[in-house]
């Protein structure tokens, strides 16, 4: 019987199914945008049961507007858009319907009419800036409509927003302002270069921006540049001292200034304090961790609001009339809310969140009297809540309320599992002590012992957090998987040491920390040491690759999620834009020695290794992982026999976002463990 491929509607969007009678699976099937090639029709009740799952809906805080709504980012569709809150638990008023996910937008400082949003296509990340009017409905584009653009920041007076770009060769990182009322051509501020530029926040009086020159994840600065001029001065890390005089006598500010720190440090955001005076950053100079600071621009004198920090500060917000900050502290991947008071130099009281948190994104109104968060953990989608601060001295009253409750779908909330905290020992030491991996496992309430599925986060410089995910809550209710997390070395939220531990040469030790956890798997006894599957994206996609290549005998399989297959033709072919940036954690394949030692450690030199079954899920359009890493890999293991399942989509780039790709993605995942799963 011929084999019937569809698109069912009646499946909530699942992308492809079959007909109960099957056949020998074609070798390549192309359904709209999605490419099947050498995968078997779905069979079963997967699609209906993994179907339920995937009809949770997530919920973002973007944006307060001047009227005092908020705009969140939500899915009712095929892909997110933006939505208006206007009160605690309201109506949801869509405000955007396009065709590409939008999760992005820029509220108008002053006119609640008027907001900015990015949008790229089919994921190749060229996002172009939008200017859209609430009021008509009508969309003006400010960017040329095909380069890289960042994350605008609206200037004090409304009038201009300043932006990232790769406009002028495709490669260089500069900054541009322009002006959204009268449009025109961009005006050039800064010229970069390799290094990506962000935007950070203008000056009180517009006249001078601050900027983040990022080289890697250890190493990047601080920059003010004036507006009219361009002229720089570099804040993070501190320049070295000027010479002495020539009679030995010191400057004030050289006094009272902190001290410079030789090396590189990683800045990761920045506000000028509202009083015009000072500068709020977070830095890592001096120390392990990531740390919030204050520094007054014309004295030089510093305070740290974190000082002596054991975990991360990731983000924070000012209040617009500067007497609050609010920050989060990343304290072993579950956050912490704090919120400081500037005058009296003070924690506020703040109700507590629900447990195991993870923050995402936060904001001030601009009444600075309400905070709005949004937040998830293992076992809730994401939210967003606000706290409203009272007028009360010298510490306010704090009370919290919650905004939106996002539908987790046909699913009964009480099956969702917790993601519960674990440490392994690795293959290494930290004094006379074994070095500890931290990580999450998810486990499933019946028996063991249960199939396992690694799941590697990419990055490098990312980390595994117990956020919301539909489809390991699928895994653990439907198919009964263990779904473990690491963070291997190299992963950040544990320090600078720990950052850099997987740097250039470096870079198999932490191949060697997924060896180290699949003999603490081996040791657990509601675990199945015999049915165990590597699974990663991006760099992620890499490390399940040299698993496979590594410890291929103690494998069922692998699942390569836009991964890196081979480090030169990668960096060869990676967007112009990011390449240095690539060098700078992987190692510069120009340098002969540096290309022979990572083509040595490349998964596709040491193909003939993996003799298990691999599924390798790309999107065409990806600008950081290009296809062709993807498909050097399949045709390389098929060559020699190997079985790969090869999933492409035309219209996504670095993973899927759009909802019928994304459950057609997941349900031939879950083929894929359940073929492992029945092999066995």
């Amino acid at each position: 019987m011929k084999q019937r491929w569809i698109l069912p509607a009646l499946l909530g969007g699942l992308a492809w199914c079959a007909s109960a009678a099957q056949a020998p699976a074609p070798t390549r099937v192309e359904a709209g945008s999605l490419i099947f090639d050498g995968i078997p029709a779905a069979t079963g009740d997967d699609a209906l049961k993994l179907g339920r799952w995937l009809e949770s809906r997530s919920a973002s805080f973007l944006d307060w507007k001047a009227d005092g709504s908020l705009i969140i980012t939500t899915r009712f569709a095929n892909v997110s858009q933006l939505h208006r809150v206007r009160s605690a638990m309201g109506m949801r008023e869509q405000l955007t319907w396009s065709s590409e996910p939008l999760t992005t937008v820029w509220s108008h400082p002053q006119d609640a009419s008027l907001l900015l949003f990015g949008r790229d296509k089919g994921g190749d990340e060229n996002r172009q800036l939008w200017l859209h009017n609430l009021a008509t409905g009508e969309e003006r584009l400010l960017t040329d409509g095909k380069s890289r653009h960042g994350a605008p920041v609206f200037a004090h007076d409304g009038r201009r927003i300043a932006f990232s770009s790769n406009a002028r060769d495709g490669a260089s990182s500069d900054i541009y302002t322009t002006d959204v009322q009268v449009g025109g051509v961009p005006r050039l501020v800064v010229t970069g270069g390799s290094e990506a530029l962000s935007v950070e926040d203008w000056s009180f009086d517009d006249k001078r921006i601050a900027f983040i020159r990022y080289r890697s994840a250890a190493d990047s600065e601080l920059v003010v540049a004036e507006v009219a001029t361009g002229t720089q001065t570099r804040l993070e890390p501190l320049p070295p001292p000027p010479a002495p005089a020539s009679k030995g006598r010191k400057s004030r500010s050289a006094t009272r200034a902190p001290a410079a720190v030789p090396g590189p440090v990683s800045v990761a955001q920045a506000r000028f304090s509202k009083d015009g005076r000072g500068i709020y950053f977070i830095s890592d100079r001096g120390g392990e961790f990531l740390e919030l600071r204050y520094r007054d621009i014309y004295t030089g004198v510093e305070q740290s609001l974190t000082p002596g920090a054991r975990w991360d500060v990731e983000r924070f917000d000012q209040s617009p009339d500067g007497r609050y900050v609010a920050y989060t502290q990343n304290e072993a991947g579950v956050d912490r809310l704090v919120l400081y008071a500037t005058a009296t130099k003070a924690n506020v009281l703040l109700p507590p969140l629900p447990a195991g948190s993870v923050i995402q994104g936060m904001g001030f109104d601009r009444t600075s009297r309400q905070l709005a968060v949004t937040l998830e953990n293992a076992q809730s989608p994401r939210d967003v809540y606000v706290y409203t601060l009272g007028t009360e001295a010298p510490l306010p009253q704090v009370t919290l309320a919650r905004w939106t409750q996002s539908e987790l779908g046909p699913i009964d909330r009480t099956k969702a599992v917790a993601a519960v905290p674990i440490q392994f020992p690795t293959w290494d030491t930290v004094g006379s002590a074994q070095r500890l991996i931290s990580g999450f496992v998810y486990k499933p309430a019946t028996p063991g012992p249960h199939p396992v599925l690694i799941n590697i986060h990419g990055g490098p410089e990312s980390q595994y957090r117990p956020r919301w995910d539909a489809f390991t809550q699928y895994l653990v209710n439907e198919l009964g998987f263990a779904v473990v997390a690491p963070n291997v070395r190299g992963s950040s939220g544990y320090g600078r040491t720990f950052l850099r531990l997987d740097d250039g040469r470096l870079r198999e030790d932490a191949v060697r920390d997924i060896g180290s956890l699949l003999v603490w798997i081996g040791l657990q006894p509601d675990l199945d040491r015999s049915r165990v599957v590597a699974m990663g994206g991006s760099y992620g996609g890499y490390m399940t690759l040299a698993s496979l290549v590594n410890y291929g005998d103690r494998l069922a399989g692998g699942i390569d999620v836009v991964g890196i297959s081979n480090f030169v033709t990668f960096l060869t072919n990676t967007a112009s834009y990011r390449r240095d940036l690539r060098r700078v954690e992987y190692g510069d394949e120009r340098d002969p020695d540096m290309r022979l030692f990572l083509q040595g450690i490349s998964p596709l030199n040491n193909a003939a290794a993996i003799k298990k079954p691999l599924l390798v899920v790309q999107g065409l359009n990806d600008p950081r992982v290009p296809y062709t890493e993807a498909e050097q890999m399949v045709a390389r293991l098929r060559g020699s026999g190997g079985e790969v399942w090869y999933l492409a989509a035309r219209d996504e780039g670095h993973g899927f976002r759009k909802k019928p790709n994304v459950d057609a993605y997941l349900l031939t995942v879950s083929q894929f463990l359940r073929r492992l799963n029945t092999s066995k």
